[in-house]
């Protein structure tokens, strides 16, 4: 079978083509440490949900809504993060981005109504989406610089954060308020930052300052037939990207509200989901080596379906704790494969459309799901997962003819 994500140049539309020197291993660390920085900050504010729904006196769908101001700043951000990454670089934009969202995490702990719950959001939001797309466009550069597959690994570091994020969050749950925890993730956020930034802003990223002969090019790449693919990646990322922001902002208030599960366990719920994925990404490599794009693609949904129907419908937490890590597994490396496909083809540009997407999917599921929640239940609600999930299965396999595109 074809190594079919193995990436032939350097990134498409920028500069130096095979010509571009081998990243150092500093660089890789730091934007890894980036990745697992993002994943660990937003981790620490999905456990400390629950208690904020409760500060703000909120129901299921007024949270919903107050959650949206995170999709509404997020989408806003993503598709003006791109032309950044293009003009400054996408390595001094992710350093930016860093220190807006250890900044802003603490907002939310101040509030006490839906209505300034949602207007902080968005601030959260905008830094979170800035972030997302600047770090996976470096991301790119770096994967076409090596010409191996190894996007899923910083992902990887991503669910590690998260991890370890919920982790900590639900060992504090019970003894440390919103406030003092998120306020503590400031301080963290900011240390890390200033630690790992300094090796990003050494190294010129491709994207900056390009030459005005190939100022158009990224533009250029998602003309017509690119930019149709560019748009299915982006769809199947959307896809999967729904069912992790569903059990990052709902799977905790599931197993506690709907399962009785003790505060704690209920935090667990979303560490467990975060190993999984971080097991799986660990192998992604090797997985799209062996078995391709389309395979990992296909097998990834199928498995991720079946996963959240046991979460969702499950009658005991334990079951569901098993749900909700077999759907990580299954989750695991579609997001990273779709944003790194239309990322080889348009550039930040097209990291910046899948990811705005696929983003939009994470930060637009829980709004949707405190709706359905509301009409029915949160455990049917919950079981759209499984159905995007199966339809990002059936459009992996239609993207097999892309491969080469």
């Amino acid at each position: 079978m074809p190594q079919l994500n193995k990436l032939r140049t350097a990134l498409p539309g920028g500069p130096g083509g095979n010509t571009a020197p081998l990243p150092s291993a500093r660089l890789r660390t730091a934007l890894t440490v980036f990745f697992a920085l993002d994943g660990f900050l937003f981790a620490g504010w999905v456990v400390r949900i629950p208690a904020i729904k409760h500060q703000t006196g909120a129901s299921a769908s007024t949270l919903g809504l107050a959650l949206l101001g995170v999709s509404a700043g997020a989408v806003i951000t993503m598709m003006l993060t791109g032309r950044l990454c293009h003009r400054y670089g996408s390595h001094a934009v992710t350093v930016v981005c860093g220190v807006l969202l250890s900044l802003s995490i603490a907002l939310p702990a101040q509030t006490h109504s839906a209505l300034s719950l949602g207007l902080v959001l968005l601030v959260f939001g905008a830094a979170y989406g800035g972030m997302n797309v600047a770090m996976n466009s470096a991301a790119v550069d770096l994967v076409a610089a090596l010409r191996r597959p190894v996007m899923p690994g910083f992902h990887a570091a991503f669910s590690l954060g998260g991890m370890i994020g919920a982790g900590l969050g639900g060992l504090v749950a019970g003894g440390l308020s919103p406030a003092l925890h998120l306020f503590s993730l400031t301080g963290i956020g900011l240390v890390v930052t200033a630690l790992a930034g300094p090796v990003l802003l050494q190294h010129r990223s491709p994207g900056t300052a390009p030459a005005p002969a190939d100022a158009g090019k990224p533009a250029q790449r998602l003309n017509g037939r690119a930019r149709k693919v560019v748009l299915l990646f982006g769809v199947i990322a959307l896809c999967t990207a729904y069912g992790e922001g569903a059990l990052a902002d709902w799977g905790a208030l599931h197993l506690e509200q709907d399962l009785h599960a003790r505060p704690g366990v209920a935090a667990a719920g979303y560490s467990l989901f975060a190993l999984a994925m971080t097991a799986g990404r660990l192998s992604g490599t090797t997985l799209l080596e062996r078995l391709g794009q389309t395979r990992t693609l296909v097998a990834g949904g199928v498995t991720a379906g079946a996963g959240m129907l046991l979460g969702s419908l499950a009658p005991t937490v334990w079951l569901a704790l098993l749900g909700f890590a077999v759907t990580g597994l299954g989750l695991a490396n579609i997001f990273p494969v779709a944003v790194g496909r239309a990322g080889e083809l348009a550039g930040p540009g097209g990291v910046a459309a899948a990811s705005t997407l696929g983003y939009g999917g994470m930060l637009l599921g829980p709004p949707a799901i405190g709706f359905l929640a509301d009409w029915f239940s949160l455990p049917v609600a919950l079981t759209t997962v499984a159905v995007l999930a199966g339809a990002a299965a059936a459009l992996g396999y239609g993207a097999r003819k892309t491969a080469h595109t």
